[in-house]
């Protein structure tokens, strides 16, 4: 299966949290044809809504379309450049990777360096990396070329671009959570062209959820939608070293995942369910004692309380510039979420 032209539109733009307008543009762009609004707040999160049919309940389908990245901290009078994490890193990840910096003068180049293993002692081979010992050169002669090229707080991504890999399979960055925002336009795209659903259904894309699910919070406030499902990435534990316990068998081609925590709301858990059973979707269930940390947890205390889904897709290698998806659990999560939509009757019971 190819990667959708949606999916990898969307997984060649950088956007890490704070910057995400890029990316935001481009999901906006591609959801015009199908959407009867298509729009924009003040913080950068997204929306597309497909006008409901029968008065129904309003469904916000819900991705996150930041990434995490990197920001530029200081600049030496070499010219390397220092930076931080925006969002969460394992520093070995970065070892040795081209990076886009995002500066008022365009796209510049760099890659991660570290001293090379020939110049090591002993005890720092040993070592795990730290950021702290990693830089970033863009190839300047000195300090003074740099800072004209570069200024601090700069955001840059992985230069990294999306892979068609046998079985259906996508590697890229990014895909964490472009395909959670991938799965809200395609669930949209699906209603609109099955005619609509009984209520609006409004596909999002959401900022800075990876520094602590801000755009999630103030979309939630502002739009009031009477259901949120919401659509993240999970951990695939079908790979070496990652063993079965307290996580359900989540592999790569079983489906999507719906999610059942103290604070996702169990019926409309029981409707993706009932959803999943009556269409024929392939599907696995996790289960996590109190919070989920994703966007759900914003949805659902949002104002007076929404009642709150979480649908997953497994994902393989999460926050490195590898991450692997299958397409086909990504569409399938689509097809729930739309199929959970057309389902939700007016006066549907979603009291606890």
């Amino acid at each position: 299966m190819a990667i959708p032209e949606l999916l990898d539109t969307l997984l060649r733009v950088p956007g890490p949290s704070g910057q995400e307008a890029r990316a935001a543009a481009a999901w906006r762009k591609l959801c015009e044809p199908f959407s009867a609004e298509v729009d924009v707040d003040v913080n950068g999160s997204s929306w597309a809504r497909v006008a409901g049919t029968a008065d129904g309940m309003s469904v916000a389908v819900v991705g996150h379309i930041d990434e995490i990245g990197l920001h530029i901290t200081h600049i030496d009078d070499d010219g390397f450049l220092r930076f931080g994490q925006v969002g969460g890193w394992d520093p070995v990840n970065l070892v040795s990777q081209r990076v886009l910096l995002s500066t008022r003068n365009g796209t510049v180049h760099g890659v991660i360096g570290r001293k090379a293993i020939h110049l090591m002692d002993e005890d720092d081979r040993r070592k795990v990396p730290e950021l702290k010992g990693l830089h970033i050169d863009i190839g300047a002669a000195d300090g003074e070329e740099a800072r004209g090229r570069v200024r601090i707080g700069d955001t840059g991504v992985l230069d990294v671009e999306p892979l068609e890999f046998p079985n259906g399979r996508v590697v890229s960055r990014a895909l964490d959570n472009r395909v959670g925002c991938f799965v809200a336009a395609r669930a949209a795209q699906l209603i609109a062209a099955d005619g609509g659903a009984p209520g609006d259904l409004l596909a999002m894309a959401v900022v800075q959820e990876e520094i602590g699910l801000k755009g999630a919070q103030t979309s939630a406030f502002r739009h009031r939608p009477d259901v949120a499902i919401v659509i993240d990435v999970t951990h695939a534990s079908d790979t070496p070293g990652v063993t079965l316990g307290q996580d359900t068998h989540h592999k790569l081609g079983s489906g999507p995942v719906i999610e059942r925590a103290s604070l996702l709301h169990p019926r409309v858990f029981e409707l993706l369910y009932e959803a999943a059973e009556a269409e024929q979707i392939p599907f696995t269930v996790a289960s996590a004692s109190r919070s989920t940390g994703t966007d759900a947890d914003a949805f659902t205390v949002s104002r007076a309380g929404i009642p709150t889904g979480l649908v997953s897709v497994p994902l393989r290698y999460m926050h490195s510039s590898v991450e692997m998806i299958s397409v086909e659990d990504a569409e399938n999560a689509a097809r729930l979420v739309a199929a959970f939509a057309r389902r939700l009757a007016p006066g549907t019971d979603l009291s606890r």
